[in-house]
C-alpha cells in the first residue's frame, strides 16, 4: 500500500510523522512511502535521508492522497480534503474533538487517534502521550532555567556561595517525573506533589521530596488512585487543603512546573493568583496545562507574561521544541500501532477485536465510532 508522510501545516509543529528508520521498515514490508517535500527538515531530516531510505518525495497532494496518511496533528479542513475517501489515517487526532471527528467521518476516512490507546503494558510502545510527555517534562525544566535569572545548581566561587534553584513539580506523570529527574541532574533542590499517593516511591527514587497531602476519608483516598495512569478530579476539601500546602511550599520555590491534565477536561487550578503574589521576584512557572487552560489562571497560552513578578511561560507544543528526538520517538510509536493492523502479508487488516485498535479507532465508512 502506499503511505503518505504529509509536512505538518499547524503553526508551531515541527515534528514529522515518520523518520527515516521507520520509512526504512514500510519500505522493507513492501510498501510504497511518498514524503512531501520539506516534511522533515525542521526535525533534521532532509528529503535525502528519506530518499536514502526509499522514499520518494512529492508534493502535498501526494502525500495527503496516499492510502495511509501519517500526521502528528489532526488534519485541517484543506487537509483533509485532499484525502481520498476509504484512507486510513493515524496521528494524534484529539479524540476529544468531536467535531473533527464528524468531520473525518464525513470524508470517510478510517481514523486512528493515538491518544485513545489504553494504557496497559501491550500498548507501551505505542504510547504516544507518554513518549511526548517525556520530552515535555524535559523541556519544561530546561525552559525554565532559561527564564530563571540565577544558577540552578549550588557554586561555591571566590566571589561566595550560589544558593542551588528550588524547583516545586505539581503533577508527577511521565512528564512530571522527567521534569524530576533533569532538574536533579541541573543540580536543584526539589520537591513535587501528586494527587497519587503510589507516584510518591517513584518521586523519591528520582532525588525530590514528596510533599503528601494526607487523605482524610476514604472516598478520597479511593478517588486518588486514578484511572488508566490519569489522576481524577478530587473532592473540594482536598482540594482546599492541597491549596494551602501548595501555597507554602510556592513561597519558597523559584521555579514551579505544572503537569496536571484530566483528559477531555479544563485543566484543574493549582496555583491561585493569591499563591503568585507571594512567590519570590523573579520566579519561573512554566504551565504544561496551557493548552486546557492552565494550572494557573494567571498563565497565558503560547505567551510568555510577567505577573506579580512571576514569569509565565505557556507554551503548548514543548515536544515540537525538541523535534528531531520528538519525532523520532513519535514516528517509532505509530510504527508499532502499523503492525496492529497489518498481517504478515502487509495487507490491512483492521480487527476490532483488538482492544488497542478498537479504542483507538474514530471514525470508520463515514460513521463515528467513538462515543462523544
Amino acid at each position: 500500500m502506499q503511505i503518505g508522510i504529509p509536512a505538518e501545516t499547524r503553526a508551531g509543529e515541527t515534528r514529522v510523522s515518520a523518520t527515516p528508520e521507520t520509512v526504512k521498515k514500510y519500505v522493507s514490508q513492501g510498501h510504497q512511502v511518498v514524503v512531501q517535500s520539506g516534511a522533515g527538515l525542521s526535525a533534521s531530516v532532509p528529503d535525502a535521508a528519506y530518499e536514502a531510505a526509499g522514499a520518494r518525495i512529492g508534493s502535498a497532494a501526494d502525500a495527503l492522497g496516499a492510502d495511509i496518511v501519517l500526521k502528528v496533528r489532526a488534519p485541517e479542513p484543506a487537509e483533509l480534503a485532499q484525502m481520498k475517501r476509504g484512507a486510513v489515517l493515524i496521528g494524534m487526532l484529539n479524540p476529544f474533538d468531536a467535531a473533527n471527528n464528524s468531520a473525518m467521518a464525513a470524508q470517510s476516512v478510517t481514523a486512528f487517534a493515538l491518544e485513545a490507546a489504553p494504557r496497559t503494558s501491550r500498548a507501551q510502545s505505542m504510547d504516544v502521550l507518554s513518549s511526548q510527555a517525556n520530552i515535555a517534562g524535559y523541556k519544561a525544566v530546561m525552559v525554565g532555567a532559561h527564564y530563571y535569572q540565577r544558577f540552578m545548581p549550588m557554586l561555591m566561587t571566590a566571589a561566595g556561595t550560589v544558593k542551588a534553584a528550588r524547583v516545586l513539580i505539581l503533577g508527577a506523570g511521565v512528564a512530571g517525573l522527567q521534569a524530576i529527574a533533569t532538574a536533579k541532574r541541573l543540580g536543584a533542590v526539589i520537591e513535587a506533589s501528586d494527587v497519587r499517593p503510589a507516584v510518591k516511591e517513584q518521586i523519591e527514587s528520582l532525588g525530590a521530596k514528596f510533599v503528601d497531602v494526607p487523605f482524610e476519608t476514604d472516598e478520597e483516598r479511593e478517588i486518588a488512585q486514578g484511572v488508566g495512569g490519569y489522576a481524577r478530579p478530587m473532592p473540594a476539601s482536598w482540594m482546599q487543603r492541597q491549596a494551602q500546602l501548595v501555597h507554602e511550599r510556592a513561597k519558597q520555590a523559584d521555579i514551579i512546573i505544572t503537569t496536571a491534565l484530566i483528559p477531555g477536561r479544563a485543566a484543574p487550578v493549582l496555583l491561585k493568583e493569591e499563591t503568585v503574589q507571594a512567590m519570590k521576584p523573579g520566579s519561573v512557572v512554566v504551565d504544561l496545562a496551557a493548552a486546557q487552560g492552565g494550572n494557573c489562571p494567571l498563565t497565558e497560552a503560547d505567551q510568555v507574561v510577567v505577573k506579580h513578578g512571576v514569569t509565565f511561560v505557556g507554551y503548548t507544543n514543548l515536544p515540537a521544541m525538541v523535534a528531531a528526538d520528538a519525532s523520532a520517538l513519535y514516528a517509532r510509536n505509530i510504527l508499532d500501532f502499523m503492525k496492529l493492523i497489518f498481517d504478515k502479508e502487509g495487507k490491512l487488516v483492521i480487527n476490532l477485536e483488538d482492544d488497542i485498535v478498537a479504542a483507538c479507532m474514530m471514525c470508520k465508512d463515514g460513521q463515528v465510532t467513538r462515543a462523544q
